[in-house]
C-alpha cells in the first residue's frame, strides 16, 4: 500500500469537512428533532430582544452549529441594526456581525450542504442584488451570485430535501425543487397547484409544508382547491419518489367546508411530522366550526392524521381553542407543541368563551399527542398576533412571534377568566425571540 503523509493543517480541515458533512447528511430532511420529555416552561434569558413595536416579529428559525439564525419583520435585533434577518450565538445570544440587507420580511431559513443559507419571503432584493422571493447568502451576509431561481412571487416556505430545495409560495408554480447551487428548477416537481377557496382568499399559494424524516412523504396547506388536476382543497399530500413527486391520493374531504370566520377562507396556518414520520398534525385559524361540524373541520384547532391512511373521515383527534387563531406547530414525540393567540385549549363548546373542560394556555400549548388533550405545561406568552415560529434543536424549543412571555406582558388580566391568569409568572419579557430549554 502506498503511503502518504499530511501536515496538521490538511488534517484540520479534513476533520472539519468530515463535522459539516456530518451535520448536513444526518437525514434526508434538515427537521425531525425528537425529544424525551417536555421543554422547560421558563424562558432562558439571555436570548437578544426585537424591539416592541408593530409590524416586528420573528418568523423562521434556522441553526447551524451554534450560531442562530433568525429571520422575520424587523429592523434590529439586541438594540443593533439588522434588516429583516440575523445570527447570534445560541447558548448566550451574543449577536453576529452577519447582516445581510433584506428588503422584505424573511418567512424561512435553510441551511445548505456548503454552509450557506437560502432564504424565502417577500423581499425583491437582498443587499442591493434584485432576488424575487427566494436568495442565497454566505455565512458572512453577501449574496451568492450563482444561485438565481428568477421567482415572479413571493416564498413562504422552504426545506432541502434530498439535496434538492424545495419552496413553496405564490410564484407560478406554487411549489417546486430548485437546485441548491444554480437556483435553476429541476423539474422534480411538476405538479398544477390552482383554484381560489373564496373570493377573498387571495393568491393561490403554498403556504406551509412539512417532509417526514424519511424524505418521502409531503404534506403543503394553503389557498387551492386542485393540484394535479385532482380535487384537494387546503390541503395535499405528496409521494417523493426517486426522480420525481407525484400527488398521493390522500384527501380529507371536510376541509372543502368553511369555518365560521367568512374573513379567513384560507384557515390551515401550519402543519408538522412526527420525529417517527408516524403523522403529522395540522393548525388552524378561521374561528368556530359551523354548527354540525365540530369534530371533522379544522377551525382555530390542531388536528392529527395519520400518514398512512390516504382516506380519513375524521382526524384521530382535534383539539379546538374555541375562537382563536393557531399558527404553529412542531412536534418532538413527547409533545405537539403549539403557538398563535389562543387562550384556551380543550375548547371545543367555547366560541371566545371557556367552554366546558377548556384549560387557560395563553399564547402557546403542549397537546398530548396520543390523546389530544393539553398537557400541564403552560409558559404563558403574551398572545400579541401569535407565534408564527416553532422551531425544534436539541437543547429546547425557540418560540418566534410579536411579543413575549409572562409577566405583566403575558397578562392583559391577570386573575381574570379571560383565559389569561398569569398568577406568580416572572416578569419576562424575551420579545420577538424566546427559548424554553430541555432541562
Amino acid at each position: 500500500m502506498r503511503q502518504f503523509s499530511v501536515n496538521s493543517k490538511v488534517l484540520a480541515v479534513l476533520a472539519l469537512s468530515a463535522v459539516l458533512t456530518s451535520f448536513f447528511s444526518i437525514a434526508p430532511v434538515q427537521a425531525a428533532t425528537s425529544q424525551p420529555r417536555v421543554v422547560s416552561a421558563n424562558p432562558a434569558n439571555f436570548t437578544p430582544q426585537l424591539p416592541l413595536a408593530s409590524n416586528t416579529a420573528t418568523h423562521a428559525f434556522a441553526q447551524v452549529g451554534n450560531i442562530m439564525y433568525a429571520g422575520g419583520e424587523f429592523t434590529s435585533i439586541g438594540g443593533a441594526p439588522r434588516n429583516n434577518i440575523a445570527a447570534f450565538n445560541a447558548t448566550d445570544g451574543t449577536l453576529s456581525s452577519f447582516n445581510p440587507n433584506v428588503n422584505g420580511r424573511v418567512w424561512s431559513i435553510t441551511p445548505t450542504s456548503d454552509g450557506q443559507l437560502i432564504i424565502g419571503g417577500t423581499f425583491t432584493s437582498v443587499n442591493g442584488v434584485a432576488r424575487r422571493g427566494l436568495a442565497k447568502v454566505t455565512a458572512a451576509g453577501s449574496v451568492n451570485s450563482t444561485f438565481n431561481a428568477n421567482l415572479n412571487g413571493n416564498v413562504f416556505d422552504t426545506h432541502l430535501v434530498n439535496g434538492r430545495v424545495i419552496a413553496g409560495g405564490a410564484f407560478t408554480k406554487k411549489l417546486a425543487a430548485f437546485d441548491p447551487n444554480s437556483g435553476g428548477d429541476t423539474g422534480y416537481i411538476n405538479i398544477p397547484i390552482a383554484g381560489t377557496v373564496a373570493s377573498n382568499a387571495g393568491l393561490t399559494h403554498v403556504y406551509r409544508f412539512a417532509v417526514r424524516a424519511q424524505g418521502d412523504r409531503l404534506v403543503g396547506i394553503g389557498n387551492f382547491t386542485t393540484v394535479g388536476g385532482q380535487a384537494r382543497s387546503r390541503a395535499f399530500m405528496l409521494d417523493l419518489g426517486t426522480t420525481s413527486a407525484t400527488l398521493s391520493s390522500w384527501r380529507y374531504s371536510p376541509l372543502e367546508k368553511m369555518c365560521a370566520a367568512a374573513s379567513e377562507p384560507s384557515y390551515l396556518r401550519g402543519v408538522d411530522f412526527a420525529p417517527d414520520g408516524t403523522y403529522f398534525v395540522m393548525v388552524s385559524t378561521g374561528f368556530i366550526s359551523v354548527a354540525g361540524d365540530i369534530g371533522s373541520t379544522i377551525c382555530d384547532a390542531a388536528a392529527r392524521f395519520e400518514t398512512n391512511t390516504l382516506s380519513p373521515t375524521t382526524p384521530t383527534w382535534i383539539n379546538y381553542t374555541g375562537g382563536d387563531t393557531l399558527h404553529s406547530v412542531a412536534i418532538t414525540g413527547a409533545a405537539v407543541y403549539v403557538g398563535g393567540h389562543n387562550r384556551w385549549l380543550n375548547n371545543p363548546q367555547g366560541a371566545d368563551t371557556c367552554g366546558v373542560g377548556c384549560v387557560p394556555r395563553p399564547g402557546i400549548g403542549a397537546i398530548d399527542p396520543s390523546t389530544g388533550k393539553a398537557l400541564s405545561w403552560n409558559p404563558m406568552r403574551t398572545r400579541g398576533v401569535g407565534a408564527k415560529a416553532l422551531y425544534v434543536t436539541p437543547a429546547g424549543l425557540w418560540v418566534g412571534s410579536d411579543t413575549g412571555f409572562g409577566g405583566k406582558l403575558g397578562c392583559s388580566n391577570p386573575g381574570g377568566p379571560n383565559g389569561d391568569d398569569c398568577t406568580g409568572q416572572p416578569l419576562e419579557q424575551h420579545a420577538g425571540i424566546g427559548f424554553l430549554p430541555l432541562n
